[in-house]
């Protein structure tokens, strides 16, 4: 029971990791550029649901919703202030920039919410568990949630980039941007979406995260942004099914690194192995090698 018990919280924390990484990878898959300051969008987007539930006295669901809609605007205004003047420039000065816009969310939200560490309130998310096995095992219902939330959006990225006018448009800005703009699709409208979609999803993600770990700093984004993009890499950048398949196994094998081998060493056996993966397959496991022209 104890292994099962790893397992399902392994997937679970992963699944946070998978809807965290799908915002890097879809990002990075459009306009090609690492967003560093997604993390701290997870962090904005916990922030407004905290207010929401603990001051605001608003229904869980919708306080999910107010966090969305801001962290979507939020992602926009990102783009559109800080990357897009960039959009011709080194790739250096724009991690540069994606680096300094997270300082600066960071430091905005210690100004709005001080430095002190909030309890999360619980929601419908952390109020139950669920037994299985005859009660032998039970999984918690935000873990459930979590892992079923995980799910539904990647399948649902994955129709509506194959399936949908907007979608099919993103591809091809993706492929080439420039012949994108001579098929008269609105490259600047297509990337702004991009971070809009992946800025919502940060916010559901922030919510699940804290419903998990009830503890909320500025800085709560920070290390899970890293080893969700961690986990878009260890799948394939790039790849929305890979960077859910990234994010599960990466938390399975922190939860599993804790447990068995650990506790101090947790996060190092989690890039440990990234490490091992990317010398054994460089574009990650479902990643796919492009080809350049010259």
């Amino acid at each position: 029971m104890i292994f099962l018990n790893n397992l399902i919280s392994g997937i679970g924390l992963g699944s946070i990791y998978a809807i965290i990484a799908l915002g890097y990878t879809m990002v990075y898959g459009i306009a090609k550029m690492l967003n560093f300051a997604h993390g701290d969008v997870i962090m904005v987007g916990a922030y407004i649901a905290f207010c929401s539930l603990q001051y605001w006295g608003l229904p869980p669901v919708v306080a999910i919703l107010l966090a969305m809609v801001v962290c979507t605007v939020m992602g926009v205004l990102i783009e559109g202030l800080a990357y897009r003047p960039l959009r011709q420039a080194a790739s250096l000065a724009v991690l540069i920039t994606a680096i300094g816009m997270s300082y600066l969310l960071q430091n905005l939200a210690l100004l709005i919410w001080g430095a002190n560490t909030k309890s999360f309130p619980r929601t419908f998310l952390n109020s139950s568990t669920i037994p299985l096995l005859g009660g032998r095992l039970s999984i918690p219902s935000a873990t459930l949630f979590t892992i079923v939330a995980n799910v539904v959006i990647m399948i649902a990225l994955t129709l509506f980039t194959s399936r949908t006018k907007m979608g099919k448009a993103m591809r091809c800005v993706s492929e080439d941007r420039g012949a994108a703009e001579l098929m008269g699709i609105n490259v600047n409208r297509t990337i702004s979406l991009t971070f809009a979609i992946g800025s919502g999803l940060a916010a559901i993600a922030g919510v699940l995260l804290c419903s998990s770990y009830p503890n909320l700093t500025p800085t709560t984004g920070s290390m899970p942004g890293i080893k969700a993009f961690t986990a878009a890499v260890f799948g394939g950048i790039g790849s929305i099914p890979g960077a859910m398949v990234g994010g599960v196994l990466l938390g399975v094998i922190e939860i599993f690194g804790k447990a068995y081998i650990s506790t101090e060493l947790g996060d190092a056996i989690v890039f440990a192995v990234l490490i091992i993966v990317l010398l054994l397959k460089p574009t990650g496991l479902l990643g796919k090698p492009m080809r350049e022209k010259v």
